[in-house]
């Protein structure tokens, strides 16, 4: 019997850890999603900044190659075969 209850209290002592842990995690969680919005915000002032500066004509962010191989679209036509 007295080994159930220390089957038991351990259970609860590891559970609680666990809270603590998940609780600090959605804390830091919040935090960093915080500043990325805040990042993001400030990177689209400096980007009006800039453009107000340069007179309006930035050049464009080089597209992102489309990705090739095993990730590539496959149309379900051609599975059907």
């Amino acid at each position: 019997m007295t080994l159930l209850w220390l089957v038991t209290g351990a259970s609860l002592v590891v559970a609680l850890i666990a809270l603590g842990q998940a609780r600090r995690t959605a804390k830091r969680l919040d935090q960093l999603t915080q500043n990325y919005w805040e990042l993001k915000y400030q990177n689209g002032e400096l980007r009006a900044q800039l453009q107000q500066l340069t007179g309006g004509s930035t050049p464009a962010p080089p597209p992102i190659p489309a990705s090739q191989g095993r990730d590539s679209f496959v149309p379900l036509a051609s599975l059907k075969r």
